[in-house]
């Protein structure tokens, strides 16, 4: 088990590599300077010039970048440009919001997209069937920017029962005291019934926006996988045994249908910590999805480059967790 972690942890190191690169490359490519959005366009070409060679920007790109990978060698992501701030610092403050919100969009693709897939492989070609697979169509379907005004709209504008941005409101936030920056996991700890609903309010519509597209791939996965299980000999072989139907599908199918639900899974959440930068954008929250796309904007290199690459690291850490758990749903599964 140990061997085959090590030798999967080192076969990630090329992959890194080349997430580096194609970063790197990418970011220069876009059009801009740091040092005119910080200086402004009235700035003059020595204060200009001045303030490159101050933020390194003036040398080749090939001695920027390999500067990049000593400083990712010595665990130094650098700092911000604009802010002055350490990137290891923002994503210290930052990555628990993004985290918090990837589980709750986890949370209810899991708990609704598997039941509806389950619903629909054991009603084959009825109309729950085709009800199920006409929503997953269309969850899959729609756009992640739209659904999100959409969402604030009816909730938020027009029905006025949930907040439209942030973690917090204001009010809330001023006797709330974050501990682990966990906001929900904060207000359980300090009892705070107050906040805590007022936290789950604020996470309600962009966990939902988030976990549209999720929720339909694994309600499809679901079926898919339940129904080529449900086609065994061994269901066939419970089923006349006089086995309870309710018994046959969750102790005998499902179980064994579980491995592609699971790799599904881990693939979508790795997906969902770096691919929020449009909710986090359209709700304001402040995770590291927002936070990159503000990089972006401003031509802040250290952020962009340092934010991919820690996202970069989680998504294959997570892919690595997954495999290891096949072991744990399939007990023919060894590592050897």
């Amino acid at each position: 088990m140990w061997l085959y972690i090590l030798k999967r942890l080192l076969g990630l190191l090329p992959v890194l590599l080349g997430i580096t690169l194609l970063v790197f490359c990418f970011l220069h490519l876009i059009p801009g300077d740091p040092a005119v959005v910080l200086l402004g366009e009235r700035a003059t070409p020595e204060q200009l010039s001045a303030l490159r060679e101050r933020l390194g920007l003036n040398q080749p790109l090939p001695i920027q970048y390999l500067t990049f990978l000593g400083n990712l060698l010595r665990f130094d992501l650098g700092t911000s440009i604009i802010s002055g701030i350490p990137i290891a610092d923002e994503l210290k403050s930052r990555f628990p919001a993004t985290l918090e919100l990837s589980a709750a969009a986890i949370l209810v693709a899991l708990v609704l997209g598997i039941p509806a897939g389950i619903l629909a492989a054991v009603r084959k070609n009825s109309w729950l069937d085709n009800l199920m697979m006409t929503g997953s169509l269309v969850g899959v379907s729609l756009p992640v920017y739209w659904l999100g005004l959409l969402l604030i709209y009816l909730f938020s504008v027009d029905l006025q029962w949930l907040p439209p941005s942030g973690r917090i409101s204001v009010d809330a936030g001023f006797s709330f005291q974050p501990i682990t920056g966990f906001y929900v996991l904060d207000a359980l700890l300090q009892l705070d019934s107050n906040a805590l609903k007022d936290i789950l309010a604020h996470l309600v519509l962009p966990a939902l926006a988030l976990g549209t597209i999720p929720l339909a791939i694994l309600a499809r996965i679901t079926r898919s996988a339940l129904l080529e299980t449900l086609s065994q000999d061994y269901i066939r072989t419970a089923r006349a045994k006089g086995v309870p139907e309710l018994w046959v599908i969750p102790r005998h199918a499902l179980r064994n249908a579980l491995l592609p639900v699971v790799t599904i899974t881990g693939l979508q959440f790795g997906t969902l910590l770096g691919g929020a930068i449009l909710t986090e954008t359209i709700f304001s929250w402040p995770g590291i999805g927002s936070w990159i796309y503000d990089g972006i904007f401003t031509r802040d290199y250290p952020v962009v480059q340092g934010g991919v690459v820690f996202v970069a690291i989680a998504f294959v850490l997570v892919n690595l967790l997954v495999d290891i758990s096949y072991a744990l749903f399939d007990p023919r599964i060894q590592y050897r």
